[in-house]
């Protein structure tokens, strides 16, 4: 499936600009990946290590973080008739309708669990996985041609399961399966989503501190991110968030103040967006959202973005052309390709600044 909008990015990534390990494999501290700032205002970009942060931006702005944690969320499966499986939970809670969102990936030896297209899925109404510890998940109906609603039978509740049976989400780009603290961020206190919110992996304790003493301001909201399968390209679907009411004054606050609204990472623009209303006021919000955001739509909340980069393809850009536009969009990422940044949820990362 492809993004329904055009992002207007034309290039090609090379595999060897994976990360495939964390940074601190790689013999860099979290903080220290690199950091593209892209101005609105102009075609200039500056090059950056992210330690840098708290001088690039302004006393009074205000970063909003997402504080959920990432669940060990890939579990061991076998089919009825013996097939090694693995299958994906996509939340750590059920969704609008009761059921669980699952993806079927292909398994080998030593190796990321891969894409399934939908033609050679085994994915079936009534279609039975055996999962550790006599555990079992049924598929009961398709979301889409690549997730699958879920009844699971479990017996333990879910999130002590995971902690006993699941591994992180892995992909092919990454060279080895890594603990699920390699997946953590400073923020992570809300257990529930399946792929870690990467935008704030380079934050250290460090770095927060040297924030508030420059007078930058953090708040959190909590998105819980689903299954991304990034051979996919698919529209985001349905995620729960939340929007504490303390953040939510505190963006009035800021915005009144002539400060600017960062969003780190594009579940939070998600969920700010999700929250806020046609003036750009935001508002104590919980729930579910179906919310997609597109340069047509734009942005009514959120001033710049700080995120990782994404598969030139990925539904992601659109969000980040209606923040950026899409000129700064193409300028950013040609200029990453050319000076070799790292992509994927261990790379480095872009931050994207109005005029």
């Amino acid at each position: 499936m492809t993004a329904r909008t055009d992002p207007g990015i034309d290039l090609v990534v090379p595999p060897e600009l994976s990360a495939r390990a964390p940074a601190e494999a790689r013999g860099t501290a979290r903080d220290g990946v690199r950091m593209l700032v892209g101005r609105r205002s102009g075609t200039a970009v500056e090059h950056h290590r992210f330690t840098d942060l708290p001088e690039v931006l302004r006393p009074g702005d205000l970063l909003v973080v997402n504080n959920s944690a990432t669940l060990p969320a890939a579990l061991s499966g076998r089919l009825p008739d013996g097939t090694p499986v693995a299958l994906h939970l996509s939340s750590a809670q059920p969704d609008q309708r009761g059921a669980f969102l699952v993806e079927l990936r292909r398994v080998a030896p030593g190796e990321a669990a891969a894409y399934y297209p939908p033609a050679e899925s085994p994915a079936r109404p009534g279609l039975r996985v055996a999962l550790p510890g006599g555990a079992s998940a049924e598929l009961t109906e398709p979301f889409t041609p690549r997730l699958w609603r879920a009844r699971l039978d479990l017996p333990v509740p879910l999130l002590r399961y995971l902690g006993r049976h699941g591994r992180a989400i892995r992909y092919g780009y990454v060279d080895r399966d890594w603990p699920i603290e390699a997946y953590q961020t400073v923020f992570a206190t809300v257990p529930g989503s399946s792929e870690m919110p990467s935008a704030a992996r380079p934050f250290s304790a460090e770095v927060v501190a040297r924030l508030a003493g420059r007078g930058v301001l953090v708040a959190p909201v909590t998105l819980h991110t689903g299954v991304a399968s990034p051979e996919a390209h698919e529209a985001p679907y349905a995620e729960r968030f939340h929007v504490p009411a303390a953040t939510a004054r505190l963006v009035g606050h800021v915005r009144a103040g002539g400060g600017r609204v960062i969003a780190v990472g594009t579940t939070v623009v998600r969920a700010l967006e999700s929250a806020g209303g046609l003036g750009g006021e935001v508002q104590e919000a919980d729930g579910w959202t179906e919310l997609v955001i597109t340069p047509e739509r734009g942005v009514r909340v959120v001033d710049g973005l700080l995120t990782g980069w994404h598969e030139p393809q990925a539904s992601h850009l659109l969000m980040l052309a209606a923040v950026a536009g899409r000129p700064l969009l193409r300028r950013c990422y040609a200029e990453a390709v050319q000076q070799r940044y790292l992509w994927h949820e261990f790379g480095d990362v872009n931050l994207l600044l109005p005029n």
